[in-house]
């Protein structure tokens, strides 16, 4: 982890929250095993790491600091077979073969090397398991109605998250670090979150107006000059804009990958 560009502040919180197994990992559920062991690499929040280990034996959840991992604590309090460790996923401390499963998700575009990340995650799984990734593709975000804010939303996102060390348009390199990484047996395909409907629209608007002018994204873009706090509060009108329209729709493109590590 370089520096996380999105930061902890609540508007972030809420957009981490919303996901789910269903709705973020569902090309890994169907190969999962009650007996598994899994590892989720940069758990956040905890709502994808309980509905994890409602399928499985047991989640071993990593974030990269105390105060990270004490959000996934709370995310997960209740279910005990949620063991809780801090890591850097580029350095893992965990014997070889230790879990049936890695998992990581929207963690490889932010980390300074994806490819040792993942070749982490497949020391650490046992030979035949499975390592699994999946992150956005901001080049591939699209929405309606075309609104210049958004455009300049995504321009500063990608300023400041390759400033930070990380690669926001991750999604498509996934298969290419997974090969480097050293994997051949990989499956990988693409996935979508699509905000269309007056709620979804409402609260998928309502988190990035709020991270625009409030988030560890607004301090960035101010402190190093790419935007003003007046630009900002423009932006986050536009974000309002575009939730209250009748048409409006947004589709977020994500990549996967699926990595069988290779049998002894």
């Amino acid at each position: 982890m370089q520096v996380y560009t999105h930061g902890h502040h609540e508007s972030v919180l809420r957009s981490h929250r919303w996901r789910t197994a269903h709705n973020s990992a569902a090309y890994l559920v169907p190969h999962l095993h009650r007996s598994d062991r899994l590892l989720d690499v940069g758990a956040g929040p905890g709502t994808l790491t309980a509905d994890l280990a409602r399928l499985v034996a047991r989640v071993t959840a990593t974030e990269v600091g105390t105060a990270e991992l004490a959000l996934t604590r709370d995310g997960t309090v209740g279910l005990d077979n949620v063991g809780l460790a801090v890591e850097d996923v580029q350095a893992l401390t965990f014997a070889a073969d230790t879990f049936d499963v890695a998992h990581a998700h929207q963690v490889l575009q932010h980390v300074a090397d994806p490819v040792a990340a993942l070749r982490e995650m497949g020391r650490v799984t046992r030979p035949g398991g499975l390592v699994a990734a999946r992150d956005g593709d901001y080049a591939g975000f699209v929405w309606w109605p075309m609104l210049p804010e958004l455009d300049e939303w995504l321009r500063l996102y990608w300023t400041v998250a390759r400033a930070n060390g990380g690669e926001p348009d991750a999604g498509r390199r996934l298969l290419s670090w997974a090969r480097a990484a050293g994997f051949a047996d990989v499956t990988a395909t693409t996935s979508t979150w699509c905000f269309a409907t007056p709620e979804e629209r409402s609260w998928w608007g309502g988190t990035w107006a709020d991270r625009v002018v409030d988030s560890s994204l607004a301090r960035q873009l101010v402190d190093d000059r790419h935007a003003t706090s007046a630009d900002l509060r423009r932006i986050s009108a536009g974000w309002c804009r575009w939730a209250e329209a009748e048409d409006g729709w947004f589709s977020a493109l994500h990549g996967e990958v699926l990595c069988r590590v290779p049998s002894q």
